[in-house]
């Protein structure tokens, strides 16, 4: 029996949800989105991935976490990678891209569709696709792509995209210019093979995104919908995901699990709440307290290690967050470094600095040096002498200590520390 005098439950909006992780960017209509996402209908939508490169990175992890939000709302999912389109290229303000060969997109493809994979269920009601627009636009004579798409855009609005615009003075290809009918072509085919309503994207693709739009409409077909969401940039503006070595991928062999883990792990103070908002499940009220606890408690990191688990747990799996965390504290003497794996130990390693040694290893002192932990070894006898050297998390106390094969972890390798923070690595080789 329920009492009728306390007001009904608050009805989970999916809209709403977006707009306060502001998510949200620019839409085609907020009440025409809220009749899709939250009218109790399993609403199909898209989103596209070019495979410009051999892995994602760090920065679509906002379309991809998107995607995997609404499909947990109980929308179905149509992952794109564009076989067709990235042969092409969208437009880029600086320069013509560099088009490369169709036999190396085609192997990006099929590595980004692997990507995917983990990010979405591909079972149920409302299972994942994936799909290509290679499947229906590599079929396409020149004449019909001229005749049945190219005659529904009118040149003076493609002219007007600012991307076009920019590149006016320095020229720009008609295979990149074209780059839009081909985009909207896309939404036009998933609506007429898949039903599709939505598609969303990168605030960067609003003109491409809806062209399509108006495309679907051109064709007698929607109504559709689309929002964009925002672009990600750090606290000092510079562009989400690049660090000084280059882009943080999703690929394990292109950046370690332990590096994605730091490189969240490191994220400003003055970002991680609204980074949070964006990429992480957790409902709004956790995330609010989440708040509130790392700022009674800044030093501690809390939003921080939560955000840089749970991403590393979503793209690497629980037990490279796991040997991550482990490795974390290990370096700093907080754990065993015997419990970290070759990989994840040799990972951690390189981040700091990984020195490799041919040969005989000289002593502690050398070691330091060597390591660029100190400047010479006068520096590195002051700093034994002083009990701020460590090897292995064990402290050396005499100027002239040695290290044995004994000592290498995994047959190679040796972890040095000086003081509390800084710390490096050697590894024996040929």
């Amino acid at each position: 029996m329920t009492d009728s005098s306390l007001p009904p439950p608050a009805r989970y909006s999916l809209t709403d949800d977006l707009l306060w992780r502001g998510l949200i960017q620019d839409s085609t209509g907020l009440d025409e989105l809220r009749e899709l996402l939250d009218g109790g209908e399993a609403t199909t939508y898209y989103v596209g991935f070019d495979p410009t490169a051999q892995s994602l990175h760090v920065g679509s992890l906002m379309q991809v976490t998107t995607a995997r939000r609404l499909q947990l709302a109980g929308h179905r999912p149509l992952l794109l990678v564009g076989g067709a389109t990235g042969q092409i290229g969208d437009p880029k303000e600086s320069a013509e891209r560099t088009l490369n060969p169709p036999e190396v997109i085609a192997g990006w493809v099929e590595r980004i569709r692997e990507q995917l994979a983990p990010f979405v269920s591909y079972t149920g009601e409302n299972a994942a696709q994936l799909v290509n627009n290679l499947d229906w636009t590599g079929e396409m004579s020149v004449v019909e792509f001229l005749r049945d798409v190219g005659k529904h855009f009118p040149v003076n609005k493609m002219l007007a995209r600012e991307v076009v615009r920019a590149r006016l003075e320095t020229g720009i290809s008609f295979t990149e210019f074209s780059y839009q009918l081909l985009q909207a072509n896309d939404f036009f085919e998933l609506h007429r093979r898949h039903g599709c309503q939505l598609q969303f994207g990168g605030s960067d693709q609003w003109g491409n995104i809806t062209a399509g739009v108006d495309y679907v409409r051109r064709r007698g077909a929607g109504p559709v919908q689309a929002f964009t969401t925002p672009l990600v940039t750090k606290a000092d503006g510079t562009k989400f995901g690049k660090t000084e070595g280059g882009a943080v991928w999703l690929d394990p062999t292109l950046t370690s699990p332990y590096a994605f883990y730091q490189f969240w792990l490191n994220v400003d103070d003055r970002e991680v709440d609204r980074y949070l908002r964006y990429f992480s499940f957790r409902s709004r009220d956790e995330l609010e307290e989440l708040a509130k606890a790392t700022a009674e408690r800044p030093a501690a990191r809390l939003a921080q290690r939560a955000l840089a688990e749970e991403l590393t747990t979503l793209v690497h799996g629980a037990e490279e967050t796991r040997q991550a965390v482990v490795a974390s504290q290990a370096l700093f003497g907080r754990g065993s470094l015997d419990d970290l794996a070759p990989e994840t130990l040799r990972a951690a390693l390189t981040e700091a600095g990984l020195v490799r040694i041919p040969g005989e290893l000289p002593d502690v002192a050398g070691l330091l040096r060597d390591s660029g932990l100190v400047t010479g070894l006068k520096e590195a006898r002051r700093v034994i002498a002083e009990g701020g050297a460590y090897v292995n998390n064990n402290r050396v106390t005499e100027v002239d200590a040695t290290v044995s094969p004994d000592d290498l972890l995994h047959g190679r390798y040796l972890v040095l520390r000086r003081g509390k923070r800084s710390f490096a690595g050697v590894e024996l080789g040929e």
